[in-house]
């Protein structure tokens, strides 16, 4: 299956691809310390593609990874909704206190968010990574 990057890690912009072109999405107040992207094709529940961070080195936008397998998975909640990032690693640096704290204050800016721009209160968390193990059948929650 094909993820398409649609953010470069180390980017302040959250962007989301419309047709065949990178829309901004919002200017966040952290940089995303992965790339982020979505699997081609795939359908959420919150109509969107199915997220996908890559950890590795910085990918340009609108890379293209051919991905046999998840490493894991983030669980996370978006306004009241299922809204998991799969993970995929292709090397490079992880630490799981930074990841936590990445999300933890992701999910607190997400909730302002959409105070301020959406004007209603949203339900917005991060509840952890779940990692799976070498045969994809059975995981392990960190």
């Amino acid at each position: 299956m094909n993820v398409v990057i649609e953010t470069s890690k180390y980017s302040f912009i959250k962007y989301n691809k419309k047709g065949s072109r990178f829309v901004k999405e919002f200017l966040s107040p952290i940089p995303t310390i992965f790339n982020y992207g979505f699997i081609e094709g795939s359908l959420a529940e919150d109509g969107m593609e199915k997220d996908v961070v890559v950890i590795g080195p910085r990918m340009p936008q609108g890379t293209v990874l051919d991905v046999n397998r998840f490493h894991g998975v983030v669980k996370f909640v978006d306004d009241s909704l299922e809204d998991n990032k799969e993970i995929v690693c292709e090397g490079g640096f992880y630490s799981k206190p930074i990841f936590y704290f990445y999300f933890h204050l992701y999910a607190t800016f997400k909730i302002v968010y959409y105070l301020i721009l959406k004007r209603k209160l949203a339900n917005c968390r991060f509840e952890g990574i779940v990692w799976y193990k070498q045969n994809n059948d059975v995981s392990v929650g960190i």
